[in-house]
């Protein structure tokens, strides 16, 4: 990619999120507008809001939107409620540049993980590569530690929601190694609707 089209990918990420201008701090907001615009430019994708709307490309969409809606969605009340929460309690030390980044980023690694050409290779061997629904939170870290963002938002593209078929056995074991590989403070979730929580994560 040229340096042409670097900048008017950058310009047409700032377009598209208009929340950027709730961050003060003009590098911080420079290094979250770079970075979803690394994320686009390794991919398939030239915006946002071609990517469909849906936790992991496997998952029922939204009734309406795409990532971008919920980009912009989650990051407005991110922000409500930690005015709220100042508002109620000044001593709170809430950085509101940091909480719009982190909300802005939290997702950052989604291109990556619904890219075709990603999904067809991973399909095509999921025993040498995995599930998809693992990927982008760690390639969210990657980008986020790339264009030189805070580690703070790095932990909150670091978020890993496991999706793997109703079967203990399976999620058991998962889950065993996913909390054996993740940092201490990592958030690990299960999709689960049908399993008893202290059974699947009885290995952890």
């Amino acid at each position: 990619m040229s340096a042409a089209d670097d900048a008017a990918l950058l310009a047409a990420v700032t377009a598209s999120l208009p929340e950027l201008a709730e961050i003060t701090d003009a590098g911080l907001r420079d290094k979250v507008a770079r970075a979803w615009a690394y994320s686009l430019a390794h991919s398939s994708f030239n915006a946002i809001d071609e990517i469909r709307g849906s936790g992991v490309p496997d998952s029922p969409r939204m009734k309406r939107g795409t990532q971008l809606d919920h980009i912009r969605g989650v990051t407005r009340l991110a922000l409500a409620m930690g005015d709220e929460m100042k508002g109620r309690f000044p001593e709170l030390p809430i950085d509101r540049d940091l909480l719009a980044a982190c909300a802005l980023c939290h997702d950052v690694g989604k291109p990556f993980e619904f890219d075709p050409d990603n999904q067809k290779r991973w399909r095509a061997d999921t025993v040498a590569t995995g599930r998809p629904a693992l990927r982008h939170t760690l390639y969210g870290v990657h980008v986020c530690l790339t264009v030189g963002l805070p580690e703070e938002v790095c932990h909150a593209a670091d978020f890993i929601q496991e999706s793997a078929p109703e079967d203990e056995d399976l999620k058991r074991t998962l889950l065993a190694r996913l909390d054996a590989a993740a940092r201490p403070e990592t958030i690990i979730a299960s999709s689960s609707s049908g399993l008893l929580p202290t059974r699947i994560a009885s290995g952890c």
